[in-house]
């Protein structure tokens, strides 16, 4: 029998039972320590197991157990009562106290009686936003964002020039001094010209970046402000400026010049897409999609104000606080930065828009730095606990120093999401950790790469994500041992795990439909696309189409 841990004091009493079994009359006594910690029905099937007892008695021994265990019990709650109102009468405990305490304890745990919570200013800004956007403003919110994004762009613009002609000098001044090393100048000087000149760039790179998050903060501000003040004045019937306040001016949109080397056109040359039907008995309709393009063409955001890009726009802001969220899978190594590689590019489109919604991309991943650096912490110290002894030996010892040394990467499988507004096609981009396995023919479907695809499709079925883009062969950039062979076979592999993973949304959500987009570099030859496109439906149901024709 366990002690109660809660409790310093315990008492025992014993339970005693009597029953006739033929000409014999037996008595069962069994010492009980109060309070009762264990099941009355878990200790009466132990007591009929341990003391062999007739099956004949079992339910008359189950009933008179629970009633000697409930009546104890009552007795004991009635002393630890009565010996509290004693407490409170000879004033040992302050009343005014224990009333407060109770009142607090009450209006906790009591709805009716609780207080509301108070709204957050980021959910009065959601439905604030929400709201207008389904409004005739949710033109004039669009372009007073356009005219933001080419306001940040060309500040970015104008630090890049700086930064390219800070390093074009500083490389013709290490040129001269490399071209007199030995003769009247040392190693010792060609360094300390190579730190001036780190120090130089740092010190322009700090004052870009904090002009940047400057004028961010202030577009920020002043957007969410603007969006409160035409709401309420909507609000308003009696207020005549409210029509010239969400009226369009095409004179007031702030169009990009052309030829400055920062506008994004739209390459998808290649497209072909899908209708299948998945499941056994309930069939769910999926959309599938085939694309060579560049993976980043679903964030950048257009510079020229046309139509098309307008729509695009318009569709990500009508979805944003709404149940058919549009997803993105970024390949990443184990590295929780934005300095390199996809990462660092993402992150620069990220910057080009001001974020009204969410924090900006650095502060995502710091929060998601310190979770990770807790879970890692948690996960070492809960590891050595269970394998303190197994851990003695040498190779295991190494293993866990190498795990300790990595406390702040991720493993390969492993992913962390961040959330946006400011992009052009979607609002949640899941960057999903890969090594350089991924580029070898052998990887399986029980790959760390694979099962982080599982888990990211389950995550979008838990948090209505509708839209998911995934990089179809496990790669962004195509290189000389990826042949035609390797790609049949890697896409042959991730087509067969996808369906199998979509099959399982039907147990995790109840069938509801989806689209998934499957992309494919820029580089990919046109007919390594159509051999991949015609391996689609053969892998998936992909619906087939009726002709219907007159008979006249």
């Amino acid at each position: 029998m366990k002690a109660n841990k809660g409790k310093t004091c315990t008492r025992e009493r014993e339970f005693s039972y009597k029953f006739n079994a033929g000409n014999q009359h037996l008595v069962l006594t069994v010492p009980l320590k109060f309070p009762v910690q264990e099941n009355a029905s878990h200790l009466h099937g132990r007591l009929m197991l341990l003391h062999n007892l007739p099956c004949f008695i079992e339910n008359d021994l189950k009933q008179s157990l629970s009633q000697f265990i409930e009546g104890e019990s009552i007795k004991d709650y009635d002393k630890e009562a009565e010996a509290a109102l004693e407490a409170v009468k000879s004033g040992e405990v302050d009343m005014h106290q224990l009333a407060n305490a109770w009142a607090k304890a009450y209006t906790e745990t009591t709805l009716e009686h609780a207080r509301p919570e108070e709204p957050s200013w980021d959910e009065d800004f959601a439905d604030v936003y929400h709201d207008l956007i389904h409004s005739p403003a949710s033109e004039t919110l669009l372009n007073l964002e356009h005219n933001y994004f080419v306001s940040i762009s060309e500040l970015i613009s104008e630090r890049d020039v700086e930064l390219k002609k800070l390093r074009e000098r500083q490389g013709a001044e290490m040129d001269k001094v490399m071209q007199e090393l030995g003769k009247s100048l040392t190693d010792q000087d060609v360094n300390a010209l190579a730190a001036q000149h780190f120090e130089s760039q740092q010190v322009l790179e700090n004052k870009w970046t904090s002009e940047l998050k400057q004028s961010t903060a202030i577009q920020k501000q002043e957007y969410q402000e603007w969006v409160i003040k035409l709401h309420q004045d909507l609000k308003n019937p009696n207020n005549s400026s409210i029509s010239e306040e969400i009226k369009v001016q095409p004179s007031q949109l702030r169009e990009s010049v052309e030829g400055n080397g920062r506008i994004y056109e739209e390459q998808r040359q290649l497209e072909e897409s899908f209708t299948i039907h998945l499941g056994a008995q309930l069939k769910t309709m999926h959309n599938l999609r085939l694309l060579r393009a560049d993976i980043l063409d679903f964030c950048k955001h257009k510079r020229n104000h046309r139509s098309g890009v307008k729509l695009h726009r318009l569709q990500t802001a009508l979805s944003l606080y709404s149940t058919s969220l549009c997803g993105l899978v970024l390949l990443v190594d184990n590295r929780i930065s934005s300095y390199s590689g996809i990462k660092r590019d993402f992150a620069t489109v990220c910057q080009e828009c001001t974020d009204f919604h969410f924090p900006g991309i650095q502060e995502q991943l710091e929060i998601v730095q310190q979770v990770v650096l807790y879970a890692r912490a948690q996960r070492s110290s809960k590891s050595k606990r269970q394998h303190d002894s197994v851990n003695r030996n040498g190779g295991n010892e190494e293993k866990s120093k190498n795990i300790e040394r990595n406390q702040s990467n991720i493993l390969p499988g492993e992913f962390y999401i961040t959330r946006h507004s400011n992009l052009s096609e979607i609002h949640v981009a899941f960057h999903l950790c890969v090594d350089d396995n991924v580029r070898s023919g052998n990887i399986t479907a029980r790959d760390p790469a694979i099962m982080g695809l599982r888990n990211i499709l389950k995550v979008c079925c838990t948090h209505d994500i509708t839209t998911i883009s995934i990089p179809l062969l496990l790669v962004h950039d195509m290189s000389e041992e990826m042949t035609i062979p390797w790609c049949l076979k890697r896409a042959e592999l991730v087509f067969k795990c996808v369906k199998g993973f979509m099959m399982e949304m039907a147990s995790w959500d109840g069938g509801i439909s989806r689209t998934v987009q499957f992309l494919v570099p820029q580089t990919i030859s046109e007919e390594m696309f159509y051999q991949l496109s015609n391996m689609l439906p053969q892998i998936f149901r992909v619906s087939s189409t009726l002709t219907l024709t007159s008979k006249h």
